[in-house]
Formats: structure tokens, C-alpha cells, sequence
């Protein structure tokens, strides 16, 4: 009984598992969270809604000029490796805080169910109807006043870092299968992210216990979903120095093969390791992919 205690049967980057059943995250899973807010320096004000029983979001909205103001929206998915963090933690909140700010949008940042207490495809399936949800304030009738009166939803972005890349691609390949009506989904941004090709893939297939296998479409994009992909522009940040810089580029690749009819930008950031935006927000590099974030949301 002692054996099966201590024994460790699976060792994946953020988490073990023991013969017994039992996890153990080598990762901090950080419970510091702070609440919704108006920002003393920015004006952002965020605040937070319900979406379904299971599913939570931060909503932050900058100053605005005038009641009538309408401003793009960004559709924001943390990263964490599907097992930790929020849109609630102190790094997230103040870095989709400083976008909305920045950039001058709305931002819509996801709280979405984490594995082990709900298993993969949460992740996907709580983030789709999140995104619903958006779509719901299309006429001007849906249940957030702050959406209803100053978002464009001409103007929709999804965007993520790392398990959060992930996802945004899944979602913006999901708009272009089914559609999502009333919204224009314009561009996807997607900052170091995890797709299949690495040690890592062991811990998705382990976190979601109906995955197909190694060519699992969620995992590692297929050449049909990239071809369908339901926006016009995708960004894609990349780090030197990050295990997963050569998924990024090879999904860059293969989305320019897929046939599919947007346009597509890389960016590397040299000397860097995975995520270091988050951990660093005044790094130099950090404070350039705020600045080419804002461009392209921006762009004519």
C-alpha cells in the first residue's frame, strides 16, 4: 500500500501521477486571485459574469468617449497547460487589462474548466460556449449591458498563449465549420502555442481520456480544419528559446499549404523562453508584442 503511494507511474511536465491514482503538480497552481476592478491608472474597469453553471468570464472595458462608442473585442483564453491558472490571477488579470487598455477594445478573458476536476474537452466546449455567449449581444439583446452598448462584433478576435493558442485555433476552426452568426470573426492571435509534435502530447492524450491518438485534431491540427479556419488573419508570436517554437512554425507552414484563403504572420522573439511576456511585462520584447497585438487588431 506504501508503494502504491509514493510510486510514480506517468511524469508529464506539469503534473505526476502516482500507482494509486493520486496527482501531484510540479507546477504551483497559484490561488491568488483579485477581483474585478477600475483600474486607478488605465480607467479599464472589468467586471464578472455567468455564462453557464460551469462556465465564468472577466469582462474589461477601457474609456470610452461616448455612450454610443462601439469597439472591437477581444476573445481572450489563458494559457496554463488545461490544468492551471484564470482569468482571475493576478497575471492574467493585468495582463488582458493592459490589452483592453492598450488597444483601446473590449476584452472578454474565459474562465474555462481545468483538468482534473473536469477533463479535456472542457477546455474547448466551456471556451465554444463562452464565445456563444458573445455572439448572444450580436443585436444589441444579449444579457451584458457593457456588450450590448460598445461592442463591435464586426470586429471579434480570438487570441490565447500556449494551451490558450491552442484553443483559439479549435474555436476559430469551429466559426468557420458552423459559423457563428451575427459575429465577424476578423483575426486569431496566438502567442507560443501548444499543438501536437512534442513530449508534451503524452499530457494532453492523459488529460483527456476520449482523445484519438497522436493525429487527435485538437491536439495537432488537420489539414481540413486549418483550410477552414473562420477568420481573415492570423498572428502567430513564436520564442527562440521555447520547447514549443518548432510547432509553432511548422503550424504557420502547414496553415499556408492548407489552402485556406487569409493571410498569416509570424513573429520570433529571440533570446526568449515560452511565455515570457506574461512573467516579464516590461521586457522590451514583452512591450513590442503588446505593440504588434495592438497593430494588427487595428489594422485597415
Amino acid at each position: 500500500m506504501e508503494s502504491s503511494k509514493s510510486e510514480i507511474v506517468e511524469e508529464f511536465l506539469f503534473f505526476h501521477v502516482f500507482k494509486d491514482g493520486r496527482l501531484e503538480f510540479r507546477i504551483p497552481q497559484s490561488t491568488e486571485t483579485v477581483p474585478p476592478s477600475e483600474d486607478p491608472i488605465t480607467g479599464v474597469r472589468s467586471k464578472d459574469v455567468v455564462v453557464s453553471p460551469d462556465v465564468s468570464a472577466r469582462i474589461f472595458l477601457p474609456k470610452i468617449p461616448s455612450s454610443n462608442t462601439k469597439l472591437p473585442l477581444l476573445f481572450y483564453i489563458h494559457g496554463g497547460g488545461f490544468c492551471i491558472q484564470s482569468p482571475f490571477s493576478t497575471q492574467y488579470h493585468n495582463y488582458v487589462q493592459n490589452l483592453a487598455a492598450g488597444a483601446n477594445i473590449i476584452a472578454v478573458s474565459v474562465d474555462y474548466g481545468l483538468f482534473p476536476k473536469r477533463p479535456i474537452p472542457a477546455c474547448y466546449e466551456d471556451s465554444w460556449a463562452a464565445l456563444q455567449w458573445v455572439a448572444s449581444h450580436a443585436h444589441g439583446g444579449g444579457p451584458d449591458p457593457w456588450l450590448n452598448d460598445h461592442a463591435d462584433l464586426a470586429r471579434v478576435f480570438i487570441g490565447g498563449d500556449s494551451a490558450g493558442g491552442n484553443i483559439s485555433h479549435t474555436l476559430a476552426s469551429r466559426v468557420g465549420s458552423i459559423g457563428l452568426p451575427g459575429v465577424r470573426v476578423v483575426g486569431a492571435i496566438l502567442v507560443h502555442p501548444f499543438f501536437g509534435g512534442t513530449d508534451d502530447d503524452r499530457m494532453w492524450l492523459y488529460m483527456c481520456p476520449t482523445n484519438k491518438g497522436l493525429t487527435d485534431p485538437r491536439m495537432k491540427p488537420a489539414a481540413e480544419d486549418l483550410e477552414r479556419l473562420g477568420c481573415e488573419r492570423v498572428l502567430v508570436f513564436v520564442a527562440e528559446k521555447d520547447h514549443l517554437v518548432d510547432v509553432g512554425k511548422a503550424y504557420v507552414e502547414e496553415l499556408k499549404k492548407s489552402g485556406w484563403k487569409g493571410t498569416v504572420e509570424i513573429v520570433e522573439n529571440k533570446e526568449r523562453q515560452h511565455c515570457f511576456h506574461l512573467h516579464d511585462p516590461q521586457d522590451e520584447q514583452a512591450i513590442a508584442i503588446q505593440k504588434r497585438i495592438v497593430s494588427f487588431i487595428h489594422q485597415p
